[in-house]
């Protein structure tokens, strides 16, 4: 398969499914089975997954170490990870790699430990970054913390500046 029919076919792959396995670092993803799908995970020649799609929710992560790495790993094309499911872990911040995967569009980070509001503003840089889960953080206790229908992204000028829809 081309690099051209992948990004046309895998928005609809399911997606690498890690959630409710108690993993507790990165690493253990490569040793550990994902969960299986309605659907079957297609797979690269090299045993990759075809996927942009990681749900890693109801662990127990307190930190992404390694995890650029561990993605390469998984994913056939890494740099086109879209989705990422981090909430219900253990989570005190937002690490500053999952700004490295500039195709990201959706990430969830709800139920977690992060506790400044300010952290959101590292995910300024995802330039299709359309989704964003944060309610149930201790955030929310921060003063100027409110529901608010979608996040501006700070560091654009007022030309170019967009909204992400968000649930805080």
């Amino acid at each position: 398969m081309s690099r051209r029919d992948y990004m046309n076919t895998s928005v609809r792959e399911p997606p690498l499914d890690y959630s409710f396995r108690s993993i507790q670092v990165i690493q253990d993803l490569v040793s550990e089975e994902p969960r299986p799908g309605l659907r079957p995970l297609r797979h690269s020649k090299s045993g990759k997954s075809l996927t942009q799609s990681l749900w890693l929710n109801n662990n127990v992560l307190n930190d992404l170490k390694d995890f650029s790495q561990v993605v390469s790993q998984l994913l056939e094309y890494p740099q086109n990870l879209a989705w990422i499911d981090l909430s219900f872990n253990d989570l005190t911040s937002i690490d500053p790699v999952l700004t490295t995967f500039f195709n990201l569009s959706v990430i969830y980070l709800h139920g977690n430990s992060i506790h400044r509001l300010g952290e959101v503003n590292k995910l300024a840089v995802l330039p299709r970054l359309r989704s964003l889960t944060l309610h149930g953080n201790p955030m929310e206790e921060e003063k100027g913390y409110r529901v608010p229908r979608s996040v501006e992204m700070p560091h654009r000028p007022p030309s170019q500046a967009r909204k992400v829809g968000c649930e805080l």
